[in-house]
């Protein structure tokens, strides 16, 4: 298992497992295993009876010792060091992400091991524990019988920065780019647990045979820019009042500014018996890394039945990305001579087949040509694999739902998708859960010294990476006026990118902004697909992320600047009232 982390030889830490998972720590060796999690924490974790269940089969001790995410107790670390001294190692112990796990064996061995030492053994295994070394310094100072400070030590530059950013993904790493480029002396850190950056755009490509899925993962640390600190930790909370971030480990970390772009969480539990199902019994997602192959492997193995396509209830990152799936799908059966005996069916929770009207005819086109069924208004609801079934909510035109079963033999399935949920349960959050910000500016509406922008931000734009490229230079701009003590005057106006693939080899470049204004990059007809199109798709679009965008360079990203307010003139004392009023009357 490539996620267990040894911290010592008699205990490694990993992030969630589920009972399937047991069995290969027993091979492992392993004799024991602590579930530092409490339960129900997100809809997905398997609860600790089934876990526990496993383990008592294959003879393995198990404990639960719930540690809260942010709020790890003294009480916990007591509980931690007792079953590690009663337990049998090795000793397997996991929490969501295996921070809070770590935090406890760090705890629990602060009373005779250094912090320097226990700080460095938890880096090696690729987890920071920088912040918590105030923590543990007065843990060893109390063991010392030395007096204890307070709960919260002094901040220090390993623990307070100018700009911290939450999320490591396009946003996080193109803001602080930006940044870099504009200020080097800023402190700068991004706070992402994942040791992966992804370039996702490319994941519908890997789904129709036309990418090589390893060219849209690099390891994290060759995405942070340089001059950047990684912390790679799991935020779990604000104190925005304080200007702190709560880590899941309990630590804080102060800001002087702060950037949350933690990205979009898919909602696969929201589909029922669907986690049971995908990646088998012809179910699959080009919106998962490990999955996209399999949709190629899909497409080119079906020659008669039926495809079902999905796509969800707005917002969801790349809105074009469902049909984008069932375009390249029609096109591949279409060249190999089996599109006709295949039925095709887009199921859509909305009601147009695309939200600016300008590209609708067009896609049509290619619609009519590959011989699809729109059905909208049609929502996933439920799966079974087994029977192959697809079962939709479909809302007729008087506003009656009904229950409908549908048959596959394929299905390309697109999850609902919200904010995080420690950002829906945040003071940042609006009514739907999306951080609150201005959608010019990218300020929060209530904190003035926050800033988002990405999937997370509450701005009515397309969620998509041509999206990130516009937003963080204006991001970038508008925290260095704040810091400055000015206004933020740089304005993002929406632009956002869509390349819908309508076949291998053409492209109907969509850009627009708000509203669905068209704001095309190139002095031609935004409506025709294009070869070009599918070029700057394919080949250089994954260039310029990789090498322009996430190192700062903006090209063709400029922001639109206001202009400086003008500063009020003083009058000149020796002009009489006759002399004033003819002065203004020119101006």
């Amino acid at each position: 298992m490539e996620s267990l982390k040894k911290l010592t030889p008699f205990l490694s830490v990993m992030p969630q497992i589920n009972a399937g998972d047991v069995g290969t720590l027993s091979a492992l060796g392993y004799r024991s295993i602590i579930n530092s999690r409490p339960d129900g924490e997100a809809p997905d974790q398997p609860p600790s009876a089934e876990i526990e269940a496993a383990a008592q089969r294959l003879g393995l001790a198990y404990r639960h010792i719930p540690a809260i995410s942010g709020k790890v107790s003294d009480e916990a670390v007591a509980e931690y060091s007792a079953a590690l001294a009663e337990l049998k190692g090795p000793v397997a112990s996991f929490c969501r992400t295996g921070t809070r796990s770590t935090t406890l064996w760090a705890l629990s061995e602060a009373h005779h091991l250094t912090p320097d030492a226990l700080i460095a053994t938890a880096a090696a295994a690729g987890y920071d524990l920088e912040n918590l070394r105030g923590r543990l310094e007065q843990r060893a100072a109390m063991a010392s019988g030395a007096a204890g400070g307070g709960e919260v030590l002094p901040f220090t530059r390993a623990t307070s920065f100018d700009v911290l950013i939450i999320g490591g993904g396009a946003a996080g790493c193109s803001a602080a780019a930006s940044l870099r480029k504009r200020r080097p002396d800023l402190s700068i850190a991004i706070v992402e647990p994942s040791d992966k950056h992804y370039y996702q755009p490319a994941w519908t490509l890997v789904g129709g045979g036309a990418f090589d899925r390893a060219k849209t993962e690099r390891p994290m640390a060759s995405a942070i820019p340089k001059g950047v600190r990684w912390i790679r930790a799991a935020a779990a909370g604000f104190e925005p009042d304080r200007n702190l971030v709560v880590l899941e480990d309990g630590g804080r970390l102060a800001y002087r500014t702060l950037i949350v772009a933690p990205g979009i969480t898919l909602r696969w539990e929201a589909i029922e018996g669907l986690r049971e199902t995908l990646g088998r019994n012809g179910v699959t997602s080009n919106y998962l890394f490990d999955l996209a192959p399999y949709t190629w492997q899909l497409v080119q193995g079906l020659k008669k039945g039926r495809a079902l396509f999905t796509q969800p209830p707005m917002p969801i990152k790349c809105a074009g990305a469902p049909q984008k799936a069932m375009y390249l799908s029609c096109d591949h059966w279409h060249r190999t001579g089996v599109l006709k005996t295949i039925e095709v069916e887009l199921n859509n929770a909305g009601q147009v087949l695309f939200g600016v009207g300008t590209f609708v005819p067009p896609l049509m086109k290619y619609v009519e040509k590959y011989g699809a069924h729109l059905a909208f208004n049609s929502t996933l609801k439920a799966i079974d694999g087994e029977k192959r079934e697809a079962y939709f909510e479909v809302k007729a035109a008087d506003g009656t739902v009904s229950r409908v079963t549908k048959g596959f033999d394929m299905i390309h399935v697109v999850p609902p998708q919200t904010a995080p949920d420690f950002i829906r349960q945040s003071p940042f959050a609006d009514a739907a859960g999306w951080v609150d910000v201005d959608q010019e500016t990218l300020r929060h509406r209530r904190y003035g010294n926050v800033f988002s922008l990405g999937d997370a931000s509450s701005a009515p734009n397309a969620k998509t990476a041509a999206a990130v490229r516009k937003q963080a230079p204006v991001v970038a701009e508008n925290i260095i006026a704040v810091l400055d003590g000015k206004s933020p005057r740089a304005i993002y106006d929406g632009y956002g990118s869509c390349p819908l693939t309508v076949e291998k080899g053409k492209v109907v470049l969509a850009e627009f902004g708000y509203g669905g204004k068209l704001l095309p990059t190139f002095p031609l007809d935004p409506a025709v697909p294009r070869r070009s199109a599918w070029f700057l798709k394919a080949d250089l679009l994954p260039t310029l992320y990789w090498d322009v965008m996430l190192k700062g360079r903006e090209w063709l990203a400029r922001p639109t600047m206001l202009p400086h307010e003008p500063q009020p003139r003083e009058e000149d004392p020796s002009l009489d009232d006759c002399a004033k009023s003819k002065r203004l009357q020119g101006r």
